[in-house]
């Protein structure tokens, strides 16, 4: 914007109008040109507690990681046996069914149409291919150097991570895909256990983990917050718990990225908000808020 200031003729005032000629240059504004400016006036404040609550999304996701490659280490190992890996998921995933509904006294189930055989039929199906298959997935990357695989996982892990769904409306995210490359991530590390029946109970526990887990924690966040607060304290001590058996340092580290993410980066949000300063006036472009649908018949 160019200020221009030239003497106006006696009587003449500006006015803010195309449709007039006036004795003013075009580029021309008067000292009333600032009185319209406004800051911040679209700028979102945030509360630091709350920010905390909200970032209990992204720490629920690093320690599904951390537990799926915990896991992992287990099974190859030889400190977990496959039997006992299925039967824990399966007990869990019948808890988390039932707390499902429970949460919502079934409106969900009832909204959906969804029926309980349905339910179950898709769930015997599913094993029934995911056993088939194993060991067809056992095979499948043996002619894959191992330190491919292991660094193919982590590259997926670390994609499921960042298109991972956490609540913002952003044209990275995307469900789909970072449940495929989790997926996609356990296939490859599940190829590398001893036998065909640690990789069915390696994929099965992947499922539950990135699939399905997700889902009852959205679910009780947004109907009971005071347990998605305790579970996820909860999850992220076991997961650490976990990790602190394999090794100290790594625990250290993952405590260290945790505390940062729930504590450090919200109160670090806050103080930038404090430094905003977006400018809004005359210059900026019009906006229409009327309603144009009529004329789009």
């Amino acid at each position: 914007m160019v200020f221009a200031q030239v003497e106006a003729s006696p009587g003449k005032c500006w006015q803010k109008v195309l449709y007039e000629r006036q004795p003013f240059p075009d580029n021309y504004v008067d000292h009333r040109f600032l009185e319209e400016l406004r800051k911040n006036i679209y700028a979102r404040k945030y509360q630091y507690w709350a920010v905390v609550f909200e970032s209990g999304v992204v720490i629920q996701q690093l320690c599904s990681v951390c537990v799926f490659v915990v896991i992992w280490w287990y099974m190859d190992d030889g400190l977990l046996t496959p039997q006992w890996l299925f039967g824990a998921g399966l007990a869990s995933s019948l808890i988390g069914y039932v707390l499902f509904d429970v949460i919502d006294l079934g409106v969900g189930r009832k909204e959906s149409g969804r029926t309980r055989w349905a339910d179950l039929k898709s769930t015997l199906v599913f094993i029934a291919f995911t056993y088939g298959f194993s060991p067809v997935l056992k095979t499948l990357t043996e002619s894959i150097s191992t330190d491919t695989i292991y660094a193919m996982s982590v590259l997926m892990l670390l994609g499921h991570l960042i298109f991972f769904d956490y609540g913002a409306n952003a044209a990275i995210v995307s469900s789909t895909l970072s449940l495929n490359m989790a997926i996609f991530a356990s296939v490859c590390l599940a190829s590398r256990l001893p036998r065909s029946l640690h990789t069915f109970a390696m994929v099965t526990f992947a499922i539950q983990i990135f699939a399905l887990w997700p889902m009852l924690q959205k679910k009780l966040k947004a109907r009971t917050p005071c347990c998605y607060v305790g579970v996820t304290l909860l999850f992220a001590l076991s997961a650490l718990a976990g990790l602190l058996t394999i090794s100290s340092v790594a625990a250290l580290l993952f405590a260290f990225l945790l505390v940062s993410i729930s504590c450090l980066c919200p109160y670090c949000l806050i103080r930038l908000q404090l430094l905003k300063d977006n400018i809004h006036g005359p210059w900026d472009e019009a906006e229409i808020k009327d309603d144009l649908s009529r004329f789009l018949m």
